[in-house]
Order: structure tokens, then sequence, then C-alpha cells
């Protein structure tokens, strides 16, 4: 068969059609995402310090904890799943998480499987002491259910292994008084998580209450609400401080995502390892920071320069010739 230079000209410019049509997108996204920097809100909730939606951003105590679906639903990651996070108060330091296998008032007396919530002891969250943990149907044989009161004034060195038959929220579920219908239920907070995980091996389930200040500041003033109170420390430092000073730039605390390291970001095109004013500071690259987000379509990207600067110059390069006539030669698909 002779060589046919114009279906090798053809053939060019069609692999050059493709990479601006599908690799195109891909790099523009990538420079998108990199100048996008750190999220401050899923969904209606606000994400401030000490959390970050995107790598780098907030505290590393912190890193990949929350995550934001599709949808705009904030998520809590943990060992034992995710949970969709209702609330943040920063004021008082706390979120409020919701566990689908746990019990609620529709469940009534059906009791499903569930699971034992758990938090990473290597970040700085704990289980709020404001939550009520209920366990239902308990064996009686594994589970010590007493009245509490009267159970430790008997038995002091004991008291703390009591499952409470006598909790005011037992007798007065939130929302659903009467949903037990006659099975038991007593109040315990586990002080580890395998305390937990051995309770429900005894008990056919269990659900979280915490208490709700109403309305006003009154402390005194609280409502019980289905939920899991989760605790959190907001780490203060010199850096941070100075970062979020607005007469010094009014920047995010952030990290390095490799080394770790206080960062602080900045709206320029640029971070600083102080704060955003101190032009005397080292600057580093804002996609740099956030190299988990864009790494992979930056990779593509940088394949998609490299591949249009030579489908450019072998276009330059060859004679023009016209490829709306399709041969069994030249036809790509």
């Amino acid at each position: 068969m002779a060589y046919n230079p114009s279906s090798r000209s053809c053939f060019y410019d069609s692999f050059c059609l493709l990479f601006i049509t599908f690799i195109s997108p891909y790099f523009f996204l990538a420079k998108a995402q990199a100048a996008s920097h750190c999220r401050t809100s899923c969904g209606a909730i606000p994400i401030n310090y000490p959390f970050g939606l995107d790598d780098g951003c907030g505290s590393p105590y912190y890193r990949h904890v929350l995550v934001c679906s599709d949808a705009g639903v904030l998520q809590l990651r943990t060992p034992s799943g995710r949970y969709q996070v209702r609330s943040i108060s920063y004021s008082d330091p706390h979120m409020i998480v919701t566990d689908p296998f746990m019990w609620k008032c529709q469940d009534g007396h059906h009791f499903r499987a569930t699971r034992p919530f758990s938090l990473d002891t290597n970040t700085r969250l704990t289980l709020s002491s404001q939550n009520d943990l209920l366990f239902f149907n308990c064996s009686e044989e594994r589970v010590i259910v007493e009245p509490k009161p009267i159970f430790c004034e008997r038995f002091p060195d004991r008291c703390d292994s009591t499952c409470d038959s006598a909790s005011y929220l037992c007798r007065h579920l939130p929302g659903c008084g009467a949903a037990l219908g006659g099975r038991s239920c007593c109040s315990y907070f586990p002080k580890a998580t395998e305390s937990l995980r051995l309770m429900l091996k005894y008990c056919a389930s269990y659900t979280s209450v915490y208490w709700r200040i109403n309305g006003g500041n009154a402390p005194d003033d609280l409502v019980p609400e289905y939920g899991i109170r989760v605790d959190f420390e907001t780490p203060v430092t010199t850096d941070c401080l100075q970062c979020q000073d607005m007469k010094k730039g009014g920047g995010r605390c952030g990290f390095d995502t490799q080394s770790q390291n206080f960062l602080c970001l900045c709206n320029q095109r640029s971070n600083v390892t102080t704060y955003c004013n101190d032009h005397s500071s080292s600057r580093h690259s804002k996609a740099g920071i956030i190299a988990g987000t864009v790494t992979g379509v930056s990779a593509a990207g940088a394949i998609g320069i490299g591949a249009g600067l030579w489908c450019w110059k072998k276009v330059r390069a060859s004679a023009p010739v016209t490829c709306g006539v399709h041969s069994n030669e030249n036809r790509l698909f």
C-alpha cells in the first residue's frame, strides 16, 4: 500500500482535537481547584478553625476529620464510620452528630442491630460528659441493672459499674415516653470504647441523649435531645492569632501538608509562615499547600500541556490537507 502523507497529517490533527476536547478541561479544573483554597462552609454549617475541609486548612490535629458530600452534607469521619454533623458551636466548642444505627422513637420495642460509636484518639475530639447513653433490654446476668442511688449506697466500690435503672431519661424518654412497651432501660456512661462494646454485647440496643440549652444562656434551662455531643479543643498559638489578626492581613490558619508545620493562608497567590502582611516571610505556593486536592488533575493538566505543544509543532510542520473525507486508511472510529 502506498504511503499517504495526508493520512498522517489528518491523524495528527484528529489526535490534537481529542486532546483539546478531553484533556484540556482537566488542566483548567486543576488551576481552578488550586486557586479556590479553603472552603468556609458545608451546606449551612460554617467551617472555621480548627477545622478544614481541604487538606492543609485548619489544624493538623483535625486533618481529614470532616467531609462535605456532593449534596452539601457535613460528616464526621471516625474509626466506627461516618456520621452526619447537625451543628458546630465554636463559642462552646462542640458538635452534634447523629448515628443512624442508634435506637429511635419509631423503633419502639423492635430493637435493630447496632454498633458502638467511637472517636479517633489521635485527634482532640472527646465524647462529652453531657451525653446520657441509654441501654435497652440488657441481660441482668451480665450487666448490673439497678437503681444507682440505692446500689451505690450499698456497694460504693461497684458504683461506677452500675447501669442506672432509675434514670430520669429512662422514665421520660424525649418525645416518646411509652415507646419501649415495658422493656428495660438503664443509663450508663462508658469510660472507654471497650466498655461500650461490652455493654452492647449484652444489651439489645442503645441511644444517646444530650442536654441542650433551651433558648437563652441559662445553664439550668436544659432540654434533652437525641444525638451525640462531641467536644473538641481549639489549639491556640501565637502564630495562629497573628495570622487571624485583621490588622496583619486577616489570614486563615493552616499547615503544610508534608511537614505539617504552621502556615498562614492568605487571599493572595501565596501563603506565609507568619502573617499575610509580613513581606519578609518566606512564601509558599498555594497549589502546593492543597496538594492532596489537586495532585491527580494537575498531573493530567501537565500531560495535556505537553501533548498540546507536541500537536502544535506537528501541525505547523505538516502541509495543509483536507481531512473532511475519510477512507478506510485514515478512519479513526
